[in-house]
């Protein structure tokens, strides 16, 4: 009798019958506790008081393309085949053989326009001479032509539509040409102080000058596929 009354005060497995509620109770605050550190630790976050800030989000922008339709280039030789039909917002308007550079020595060359739709305009001369010795020669001559007076306002300010945010006071510019890792080549990029900047830059054999926009040039250096 005093055995089967022991058993009825006791819960399962001979746990006492209050002890479940408790425990149940002792989760709950627990938990609660746990929530209530985490909203405070993210309220410490916003307010700067604790903890390291954010990363800043970088965003990258897309490359700027042609409101216009580019010309059919007529040359059907490989090195004009290869010439791009746009460059960043700007489209071939123009293409014809460059005699002058001919005359310098280059067995094919062009001289082309480029146009956003708009006055903003970017002129390329492309050419191929018989050895990287004497494409490299050529070059220099063209880099030693092109004044670098110290920028305008005009030429800082004024960036064409889509241009990229390359400023102009980064200019003058200059470095190896790399392609499959090796070098191929050098470049150079200069403002020429009236709102336009030269880039020239050679590609083994190949010679090839960009003036464009001053705010757009080295940008289209760089976005140029040769």
């Amino acid at each position: 009798m005093s055995e089967t009354a022991h058993h009825s005060g006791s819960g399962t497995g001979g746990r006492p019958a209050w002890l479940l509620p408790v425990a149940i109770v002792a989760a709950v605050v627990v938990v609660a506790g746990i929530v209530v550190g985490v909203v405070l630790s993210q309220r410490s976050g916003k307010s700067g008081a604790t903890g390291s800030p954010a990363a800043a989000a970088t965003v990258v922008l897309p490359s700027p393309t042609p409101t216009v339709t580019a010309v059919a280039r007529q040359a059907t030789s490989a090195f004009a085949k290869a010439l791009p039909s746009s460059v960043l917002q700007y489209a071939l308007a123009t293409s014809t053989a460059d005699t002058a550079w001919q005359n310098a020595g280059a067995l094919e060359a062009w001289d082309e326009t480029y146009t956003d739709g708009s006055a903003h305009t970017l002129k390329l001369r492309a050419g191929q001479w018989e050895t990287a010795d004497q494409a490299k020669a050529f070059a220099a001559t063209l880099v030693a032509a092109v004044a670098t007076p110290a920028p305008t306002a005009s030429a800082v300010a004024t960036p064409s539509a889509g241009a990229s945010s390359t400023a102009t006071a980064g200019l003058p510019r200059s470095g190896d040409v790399t392609a499959g890792g090796a070098t191929v080549g050098t470049y150079s990029v200069v403002d020429s102080g009236d709102g336009t900047a030269t880039a020239v830059w050679t590609n083994g054999q190949s010679v090839f000058m960009l003036v464009a926009p001053a705010a757009d040039a080295y940008a289209a250096y760089t976005a140029f596929p040769l």
